[in-house]
């Protein structure tokens, strides 16, 4: 009889110790480590967000272009929200990033910053006097906020665009300065 409440004893407590623990110090190591206080300079966090940017702009590129020609017939709706497409939207969820792209119609968006506004229609301006080169902006918009903006391949302004004169668009990538310092890492950082 006692060997019966031993074994049965003994199986209560196999049955009672599951791998939740594992999992939950797995989730609370990486909020540790999300939590210590690092210190990184504006010039840093700039650094970051132009290395990030240039990498993340190449890849939705190619993303949009692939599916522009497997899709020409959804060409409208993936260039209004280019984070359908699998690789931009995985892009978005690594970096914490908002990718959009831009067009001359944005210069009246409500919806944007007074700077980055300002900044759009700068774009604009060299698009349509026909500056050779655009190149990309690194812009704190806030204190919390920061924008990434490449003007758009030829091609692509082409078909997101249609006949619009001067073919323009820009990709814009939208970082959160808090996503940016959890996802960093701090001895990759350049002083």
């Amino acid at each position: 009889m006692n060997r019966i409440l031993y074994s049965l004893a003994f199986g209560l407590l196999l049955f009672g110790c599951n791998n939740t623990r594992v999992e939950n110090t797995k989730e609370l190591s990486n909020e540790i480590k999300a939590s210590k206080i690092i210190r990184v300079t504006n010039t840093q966090l700039i650094y970051t967000v132009d290395e990030w940017g240039k990498k993340i702009s190449k890849l939705a590129q190619k993303s949009l272009e692939e599916a522009l020609l497997k899709n020409p017939e959804k060409a409208a709706e993936l260039c209004k929200n280019p984070s359908e497409i699998p690789i931009i939207g995985a892009l978005e969820k690594k970096y914490g990033v908002k990718i959009s792209l831009l067009g001359s119609d944005d210069t009246t968006n409500a919806k944007l910053d007074k700077k980055e506004t300002e900044l759009l229609k700068a774009y604009l301006y060299s698009a349509k006097s026909n500056a050779s080169s655009l190149s990309d902006n690194v812009q704190p918009i806030n204190d919390t906020t920061v924008v990434y903006n490449v003007p758009a391949d030829l091609q692509i302004c082409k078909t997101c665009l249609a006949d619009k004169t001067p073919s323009f668009a820009l990709w814009r990538l939208l970082f959160d300065k808090k996503e940016i310092l959890r996802k960093v890492d701090v001895k990759t950082l350049k002083d």
